[in-house]
């Protein structure tokens, strides 16, 4: 693991969902303070709004590359092209380990996932059933290569 892949598992184990957790981990390298990142990334946990869609780690990795990368000028298309190939990018290296970018699919579960807003509760049995932890380290070290290079072991 990096540092940041390791701390992005220690905030999803420690409750944060898995967009917090990837990223909030970067705060060092965004200068956000923390309390905003696990703010900002909170609505995208569990597929967004836990609605099994896009992975959160994959929203978390997007955040991240846009506040690297992302265009303050509506017509920067220069820059919005850099973020799209970076994000591109980093969900390029997630799917080597990881079948799909799709919450449901990551998870195997079918295509009428019903829709909760409340959380599971995060006890050894949650842990040992669900794939996400290595999912929150995975997409970690993906942003990290691809935005962090230089910080590669």
């Amino acid at each position: 693991m990096s540092k940041h892949s390791d701390r992005a598992v220690e905030l999803f184990k420690s409750g944060y969902n898995c967009s917090q957790a990837v990223f909030a981990a970067f705060c060092d390298k965004t200068g956000l303070p923390e309390e905003t990142a696990l703010r900002v990334a909170a609505g995208l946990g569990g597929g967004v709004g836990r609605m099994r869609e896009v992975c959160g780690t994959v929203c978390g990795a997007a955040m991240l590359a846009g506040m690297m990368y992302g265009a303050t000028d509506g017509k920067d298309r220069e820059a919005k092209a850099l973020t799209y190939k970076k994000v591109q990018e980093i969900v390029e290296i997630f799917k080597q380990t990881n079948h799909s970018i799709v919450c449901r699919e990551l998870l195997g579960l079918s295509g009428n996932v019903p829709v909760s807003p409340t959380p599971d509760a995060r006890t050894a049995a949650y842990y040992k059933k669900r794939p996400c932890v290595q999912i929150v380290e995975d997409a970690a070290k993906a942003a990290e290569a691809v935005l962090f290079p230089e910080e590669q072991e």
